[in-house]
């Protein structure tokens, strides 16, 4: 097995994670902030969606998928959507709300594609390409993709956590 073949291989598990959880996403389960916390579970789907979006648009020069797949409008969002979320306040990160699963379950389905797209397109050369010399040691395409994909495998298995609480229940 390759580099790409693991990659590849990496990026299937967090779309087959967020998959097993369509079950469980109802409107208000999808909104509850259990033990207060500002981010519920749309907020890490949200964002979890976005951060594959940006970042990934950042490395190939493509579109943002959320622009170009008008989800702003679909998820219902709008301009708060457009950002990633680092950085939000708690009142910017309740203001996340969705009234139902779908939207969101697309655009991250639409992201994981733009992933295999670009997986589709690589030469094994490329994952050594440095993306960016702003750290060191900078970080090549390889490690780049690795960072997207493991932060969204973190964040959909916080949402997970979540919707396995008791108290949504």
């Amino acid at each position: 097995m390759d580099a790409l073949d693991l990659l590849r291989d990496l990026a299937a598990r967090p779309r087959h994670a967020a998959s097993a959880l369509a079950d469980q996403l109802d409107p208000a389960t999808l909104n509850a902030h259990p033990g207060d916390h500002p981010n519920s579970a749309a907020w890490l789907i949200w964002h979890t969606g976005r951060e594959i979006d940006a970042q990934l648009a950042a490395l190939t020069g493509a579109d943002e998928v959320w622009e170009s797949g008008g989800f702003a409008e679909r998820t219902g969002l709008g301009t708060l959507g457009a950002g990633i979320g680092y950085g939000h306040s708690d009142a910017e990160a309740r203001r996340i709300r969705v009234d139902g699963a779908g939207p969101l379950l697309d655009y991250l389905t639409a992201c994981f594609d733009a992933v295999d797209s670009a997986l589709a397109g690589l030469a094994p050369e490329a994952l050594d390409e440095i993306v960016d010399d702003r750290w060191e040691p900078p970080v090549t395409r390889g490690a780049r993709l690795v960072s997207i994909l493991d932060d969204a495998i973190q964040h959909l298995a916080q949402a997970a956590y979540l919707l396995g609480m008791p108290e949504l229940r």
